[in-house]
Parts: structure tokens; sequence; C-alpha cells
């Protein structure tokens, strides 16, 4: 039997009007340096390694909407952050051009918007990880 080949995920591709101006939001909220910068792209990641965030550039883009309808875009995706105080991180990522969404489907997580529409969520742990 053929070992599998090795798939190591390297980056999420978020689409946007502006590449650039979304990735200075993910940029400044997350504190990750910018890794690449052309035209239409960027690629931002943690300094310690791991997985980061990319930004392209779609003429085409349409703003999704949460929580999702028929006749709108729909969210295809959405990130979880992890944060160590919730309401300093909402303050903080308002500050930078978030927006808290209408809808909040729980009491301790607070689902916001960036700046291209893309909803996010902010949530505190509160069981030790596996």
């Amino acid at each position: 039997m053929k070992p599998q080949p090795r798939f190591t995920l390297t980056a999420t591709t978020i689409d946007a009007p502006d590449a650039h101006e979304l990735a200075r939001f993910y940029r400044d909220l997350l504190g990750w340096p910018v890794r690449k910068e052309e035209p239409g792209w960027v690629e931002i990641a943690p300094s310690d390694g791991g997985a980061g965030l990319s930004f392209q550039t779609e003429p085409h883009f349409a703003r999704p909407r949460w929580p999702s309808t028929r006749s709108e875009q729909q969210m295809m995706m959405h990130l979880d952050i992890e944060v160590n105080d919730l309401s300093a991180a909402v303050e903080h990522a308002l500050a930078l051009g978030a927006r808290l969404a209408d809808f909040q489907p729980q009491d301790d997580v607070r689902v916001l918007c960036d700046p291209a529409g893309h909803p996010f969520c902010l949530f505190v742990r509160t069981e030790p990880r596996t």
C-alpha cells in the first residue's frame, strides 16, 4: 500500500475587495507580521511559525451575510479566535474597524464582522485543551 502523502496547512485565504486593507485589519488584530506582500495579495503569519492568513483582492467580491439568508451571499467559513479577555478583545476589534454582529448565538462568544463583512468569533477557552 502506498503511504499517504504529507499535507501541511500553511494558510487560509480570504477574498476581499482590497487585500491590503483587510490584511492590515487582521495584522493589527492578531499582531502578526506580514510574510509576503504583492499587488492584490498579502500573507500574514505568527512570528513563531504555523499556519497564517492570506488575503487576495477579488474584484467581484460580495459581502457575506450573517446570519445567512437564502437571498444573499452566505458565509462560507469563519475564523474562531481565542482571546484571554473577551470584552477587551471586542473593544480592540471594534477600534480597528470591526462591527459587532446583530445576532449573537452564544453568551460566551462574540460574533463580529471584519471591514469586508466576514464574520469571525472571539472566545475565551473555558475548558483545558486536549
